[in-house]
């Protein structure tokens, strides 16, 4: 990745210096290892700490919500779909952004990383294929593909959907038989099934609302968790308030999400909060034909009417 890092700052530094942005927003390296954080380059010295790894797993279109400034943004197959639908939904103009796309293999998982080591990660290093590991007493080498993201070994959009500049060449788009594979297991549940298996999933949710907060689409002025009138759900840790906030939230993103693992990232419980979307996504491919974000052209199906929508739902 290191012709990556070269290249996103070259790029960065020219724009910066012929004044065509205001400001970039890309990663610069984190304080622990297997971190990158989100960095706002306002200088072509301040682009010198660009970096791009297999960490940089955050979705920096959350950042672009409302702006009104000209942004230069650093931006991954699934973080130019979330700013198409930005676009679409005028929370941001096309002509304010110049989008250095960045073809994308897939980030690594970092809870699957330290499940394999007993001791804290002290070090980490990486080529294309294969990530080393040091702890204070070890060190191992591990074949990307083993510890994925989940959500990165079921993504078939790894390329910019639009960009003004690359950072290198498109990749190989994935060609997965059955990227919902997850979601029929659940289908295939009795109900019962399905109501402990969401019970489980959210047994050690603490309300923080860090899924919310991380999504690049949660964007409304107030979130009805916080409204007062009328109140929406409690405040405490209530089982049915606990769902009504994910249910309704996953509702809130359907025909919008892109499954880029924003929400599953911010989880401080470990929370597979991806479960909540994955059907709806499902639903709007199988139905619709529609995958949010790959196209200026085109309203998310449930932002529209036409009088041969499908409604066998209904019946």
């Amino acid at each position: 990745m290191d012709s990556y890092t070269t290249k996103i700052r070259e790029l960065s530094a020219n724009l910066l210096k012929d004044e065509k942005v205001d400001f970039i927003i890309g990663f610069k390296q984190g304080t622990i290892p297997m971190a990158a954080s989100p960095h706002i380059a306002k200088t072509s010295e301040q682009a010198e700490q660009f970096i791009w790894d297999n960490n940089c797993r955050i979705n920096l279109a959350n950042y672009l919500t409302s702006r009104k400034e000209k942004i230069g943004i650093i931006a991954k197959g699934c973080d130019c779909r979330n700013i198409v639908t930005h676009i679409i939904e005028n929370k941001i103009k096309r002509e304010q952004l110049h989008i250095i796309g960045v073809p994308c293999n897939g980030m690594i998982d970092k809870i699957k990383v330290s499940s394999l080591f007993d001791e804290e990660i002290t070090g980490y290093s990486e080529t294309d294929e294969v990530i080393t590991i040091k702890t204070l007493s070890d060190e191992k080498n591990i074949n990307k593909t083993e510890v994925l993201k989940s959500n990165c070994m079921t993504c078939t959009h790894r390329n910019p959907v639009i960009y003004d500049e690359l950072v290198a060449d498109l990749v190989e788009e994935q060609q997965i038989e059955d990227q919902f594979s997850d979601v029929r297991l659940i289908e295939e549940m009795t109900a019962d099934e399905k109501w402990n298996h969401f019970d489980n999933l959210l047994k050690n949710c603490i309300r923080c609302y860090a899924c919310r907060n991380a999504c690049p689409l949660c964007y409304c002025p107030t979130c009805f968790v916080d409204e007062s009138g009328p109140q929406w759900v409690g405040k405490g840790q209530d089982p049915t308030d606990i769902r009504t906030f994910h249910y309704l939230r996953a509702y809130h993103c359907a025909g919008r999400c892109t499954d880029c693992g924003a929400c599953v990232e911010a989880c401080p419980m470990d929370i597979n909060v991806r479960d909540f979307t994955r059907k709806l996504n499902k639903d709007s491919l199988e139905i619709y034909g529609w995958e949010a974000g790959l196209t200026l052209e085109q309203r998310p199906p449930l932002d529209t009417f036409t009088p041969d929508d499908p409604n066998d739902f209904i019946k």
